[in-house]
């Protein structure tokens, strides 16, 4: 096999660390060979979501976790290949986003650790990592980079397509015919589903959305949640922790007047937060698209696909990813592979019409083997 490429992801949700081994080749082609998700221990996950607001020390302790990621990222490098029978040397490099612990496009910057470095070292292959970097410089939001992979894998001359990532925030890839594609942050994803359910049920996430089907939303919330005025702006756009975050939420939750709800009502009323933006901007970005098909984490919550389809309408098909061949769970992983592929080839990695750079750039830093 030939251009070997593993990508690394891990999101906003803090569960896990995505490792996918993939092969490209032209035109246009991306087979996934194998992948595995490395999960998160509670010791890193706390290290890394505390860096997400300002602290005490934070870059003795960003080295520190960066280290640690970097060592969990490199134990599935290991994994992979050992099961696939392949030796370091048979992979061109490593794709690897690492751990975003702040991101701040209005000021130019955006801040991923993961060691590539160590990595590179643990691994004895080359690592691609910093995407974000060059197209900020540039002049863009340095997010969403997915929507370039999308189009390169999955645009279709036949019809209008719209992609749905949810992961810890959401992201949208249009993708109409004899278009530019359009990319954004519709908003939360998973990211403050995940963060109710932890803090009253002990659980990492709300496992198909099954705590959210015992409540009932709450119009009062959800309004107070809408009035927020990125849900409005035009992309390009992105967000992250430093704006929806457990803070945003307790505000809008004091906000409230009379009788609080249940906390499965909160929980329900997060989810159509989610469905609704969603579903918000599919209607005015993609008024042509009759499939919407959604992958990453939220692919598997039964009760957010059924709210999207019940929102968009008996016109539309909401299917998972894995209707166009690619599997929902690995999508971003396989994603920062092509990112490095792309570093690679000397290629272009971003989509100036989705992020806002002022053109093209080849994106990523190499650390060699």
């Amino acid at each position: 096999m030939e251009n070997l490429y593993v990508g690394i992801m891990s999101g906003t949700s803090l569960d896990g660390i995505d490792v996918a081994l993939v092969a490209f080749s032209s035109p246009r082609q991306a087979v996934l060979i194998d992948a595995c998700c490395m999960p998160i221990p509670n010791t890193l996950h706390e290290q890394l979501l505390s860096l997400c607001s300002p602290g005490m020390d934070e870059i003795r302790r960003s080295g520190i976790a960066g280290q640690a990621w970097a060592r969990l990222a490199a134990q599935g490098v290991h994994a992979l290949l050992e099961k696939n029978q392949l030796q370091s040397g048979q992979i061109t490099a490593i794709g690897s986003h690492g751990q975003t612990i702040r991101h701040h496009p209005e000021l130019g910057f955006s801040c991923q650790i993961g060691a590539p470095d160590l990595l590179a070292e643990l691994t004895h292959i080359s690592v691609v990592s910093d995407f974000r970097g060059r197209d900020l410089a540039a002049g863009g939001e340095g997010a969403p980079l997915v929507p370039a992979f999308h189009e390169w894998l999955l645009r279709s001359p036949e019809q209008t397509r719209t992609l749905v990532n949810v992961g810890g925030f959401a992201n949208l890839t249009v993708l109409e015919r004899d278009q530019p594609a359009v990319g954004f942050d519709s908003g939360p994803g998973n990211v403050l589903m995940d963060h109710w359910i932890q803090l009253h049920q002990s659980k990492s996430y709300d496992d198909g959305g099954a705590w959210a089907r015992t409540g009932i939303c709450s119009p009062a919330l959800l309004e107070l949640m809408l009035s927020d005025q990125y849900f409005y702006r035009l992309g390009p756009k992105s967000t992250g922790r430093e704006h929806f975050n457990p803070n945003w939420l307790a505000q809008k939750l004091a906000q409230i007047s009379g009788e609080p709800p249940r906390n499965e009502d909160i929980q329900a009323t997060l989810l159509e937060l989610t469905a609704y933006t969603i579903a918000m901007d599919v209607q005015r970005s993609a008024p042509l698209t009759r499939n919407v098909t959604v992958c990453g984490g939220g692919a598997r919550n039964g009760l957010l696909l059924e709210r999207l389809q019940s929102l968009l309408g008996d016109g539309m098909q909401v299917k998972t990813t894995a209707s166009l061949g690619v599997d929902p769970d690995w999508m971003e992983a396989i994603a920062f592979a092509w990112l490095a592929w792309r570093h690679k080839e000397s290629q272009p990695g971003n989509l100036p019409a989705v992020t806002g750079a002022s053109g093209p750039r080849i994106l990523g830093a190499l650390y060699p083997a």
